[in-house]
């Protein structure tokens, strides 16, 4: 196990927490994941647990090497240049739908990168920059969309939100972190009385990503093309409250399919 990856999120939490000050309604993608005190066995919770065959059949449209046919495709034109991504409308169509007619009617248009967490994930989606703004086309917080079948890899796009359940607006992020450690999907088992699949697990072994944000956000889409962009974004300068010093932006969204 690499045990530096704890103490790199506990450093990640910190910072999160300090560049979060300015209200509670930010909506954040919280790091999540932090080392679970010693308890004795008599102490854990004893939940159901679902097997994986309960849970199945699951699918990973995520690694599909194709666009199919009922999924649609977009290029987000930045400052640092171009990322293809896939949305996902069978699965998560509200988040989509949402997306999609933000992107169609310019709102994204010139949107800050406004929270960048390198080895972690880039947010955007909020037109005053300051992560407490930004509302979805329904003219209010939509509920949130979670199937076993998509999940916080390394390249999804999923929802910000104000850490509270039905609650996404206009923001998103796209996860860039590559590191796994199994203690990350044992914990998020623990905390939701849930089995993940053995392929969802072997999944964030080869790809990396963020499963303490699974079934806490959601994933509605992928990068298809452009991670060497998503990760040139990650690694710009910022600032203590991890905002670029140099402003990255969302040129426009334009819809390919």
């Amino acid at each position: 196990m690499r045990f530096w990856i704890y103490g790199l999120v506990t450093l990640l939490l910190i910072l999160f927490s300090a560049g979060c000050g300015q209200g509670t309604t930010e909506e954040k993608t919280g790091t999540g994941y932090e080392e679970p005190p010693a308890t004795e066995e008599a102490d854990l919770v004893e939940e159901p647990v679902p097997t994986t065959e309960e849970i199945t059949p699951v699918e990973y449209p995520q690694f599909h090497t194709a666009v199919q046919p009922e999924e649609r495709l977009v290029k987000m034109v930045t400052s640092k240049g171009d990322i293809t991504i896939r949305l996902f409308p069978q699965y998560a169509p509200l988040a989509v739908e949402n997306f999609i007619t933000h992107s169609e009617n310019g709102y994204y248009d010139g949107v800050l990168f406004h929270r960048v967490i390198n080895n972690f994930m880039i947010q955007s989606g909020d037109p005053e920059g300051t992560g407490m703004g930004g509302e979805s086309i329904y003219g209010e917080p939509f509920d949130d969309e979670f199937t076993p079948s998509l999940g916080h890899f390394r390249g999804a796009l999923s929802m910000a939100n104000p850490a509270r359940p039905n609650t996404n607006g206009s923001q998103f992020f796209i996860v860039q972190a590559d590191d796994f450690d199994i203690r990350m999907i044992e914990q998020r088992e623990q905390q939701l009385g849930i089995k993940f699949p053995q392929e969802t697990v072997e999944l964030y072994e080869q790809h990396g990503g963020t499963p303490y944000l699974d079934y806490g956000h959601t994933v509605f889409g992928h990068v298809f093309e452009g991670m060497d962009v998503v990760d040139a974004i990650a690694q710009v300068e910022v600032k203590s409250n991890n905002r670029p010093i140099e402003d990255v932006i969302i040129e426009r969204i334009e819809i390919l399919n």
